[in-house]
């Protein structure tokens, strides 16, 4: 009776140990994420500004970390051009709980960063020189570096990828195409006809006179474009991380490299012609590409994206739009956080 007494209080011990190790690292991992040690950035709460060197100086753009994980590190590029890293907020109702490190970054000329107010620095090659600038300040290299880039920020994380892909870990391309002549089509032939005809008519006014930034413009595309196509929520409800980020444009930014609005890209708009399609094969790093089936471009494009380039995977939001991480949040961050640690072990 004492041996089997004397066995079953080993095998309880035993059992006691296994678990406890089971749960040691989970418990150590959690532990860790909030752990600053060594980091040069505690007495901003992780803010770090970067210097950025140009044709016509240096300038600072503003960064914030939140988290640690030595694995999984994720820059976040923001849309516009010209917008701001606020809209990303989101991203703390669901990467923090996953123990995934990521940065926020307002790119030269948005919110937070200088804003030189120069158009000659508005380019893509400097754009793309500015996150590598980024990336090396920031310690993140081949091991544990993540690009998430949304919109225009997507455009930029395709021509970083194209140029720098070896410093790179993993690449998240979200709600955008690899052409905007193929995003100028399906506005104009999918997503125009669909709106009331003569609010369509309109539009169009407008921009047989090239008066693009005409208030009532704007305001049409605004009320009946947004909210079908952009964040499909009443604008009035939506979240107010979206609200600051759009109040904080900046505009002549914007205008000059996108145009006046998210109804395709006209003017001389400097990604007009943007188109690389032919190079996506070169990408050899993991890439997925996010697309909502509402988005203000076409969803099978963005699918067609992930199978063009060598190791490809596509997330399809039934249920979104251009901002996808709002209207379908739980496909969405469910399909992110996968990937991200599929990849980033």
């Amino acid at each position: 009776m004492k041996k089997l007494s004397l066995s079953f209080s080993l095998i309880l011990i035993t059992c006691v140990i296994y678990l406890t190790a089971c749960q040691a690292p989970a418990s150590n991992t959690q532990n860790n994420y909030h752990d600053t040690t060594g980091r040069k950035d505690i007495l901003s709460g992780g803010v770090q500004l970067i210097p950025i060197q140009t044709d016509k100086g240096v300038f600072n753009v503003w960064t914030k970390r939140v988290g640690n994980n030595p694995k999984i590190k994720v820059l976040l590029l923001h849309g516009g051009p010209g917008a701001t890293h606020e809209y990303f907020e989101c991203f703390d109702s669901f990467l923090p709980a996953e123990g995934i490190e990521y940065y926020y970054y307002d790119q030269l000329g948005s919110a937070y960063s200088d804003n030189p107010n120069d158009s000659s620095l508005w380019n893509l090659p400097r754009f793309v020189e500015e996150v590598e600038t980024v990336r090396k300040a920031l310690g993140m290299d081949s091991t544990n570096f993540f690009l998430l880039g949304h919109s225009w920020g997507g455009i930029l994380a395709t021509e970083y990828a194209l140029k720098y892909q070896q410093n790179m870990k993993g690449i998240i391309i979200s709600n955008m195409v690899p052409s905007i002549p193929d995003y100028i089509k399906y506005a104009n032939d999918v997503l125009g006809p669909k709106l009331p005809k003569e609010v369509l008519a309109k539009i169009r006014a407008f921009e047989a006179k090239g008066d693009y930034t005409n208030p009532e413009y704007l305001k049409i595309v605004e009320d009946y474009y947004y909210p079908e196509h952009v964040l499909r929520m009443p604008p009035a409800t939506w979240p107010d991380p979206v609200k600051r980020a759009f109040a904080k444009m900046n505009y002549p930014l914007y205008l000059r490299m996108q145009g006046p609005s998210e109804f395709g890209v006209v003017g001389d708009a400097v990604l007009k012609n943007w188109d690389r399609k032919a190079d996506l094969h070169k990408i050899y790093r993991p890439l997925l590409s996010i697309g909502g089936e509402f988005d203000t471009m076409d969803p099978k494009a963005m699918e067609a994206l992930s199978k063009a380039v060598q190791k490809g995977q596509y997330l399809y939001c039934p249920k979104g739009s251009h901002m996808s991480m709002y209207d379908d949040q739980q496909t969405y961050f469910k399909g992110l956080i996968k990937f991200l640690k599929e990849n980033g072990q």
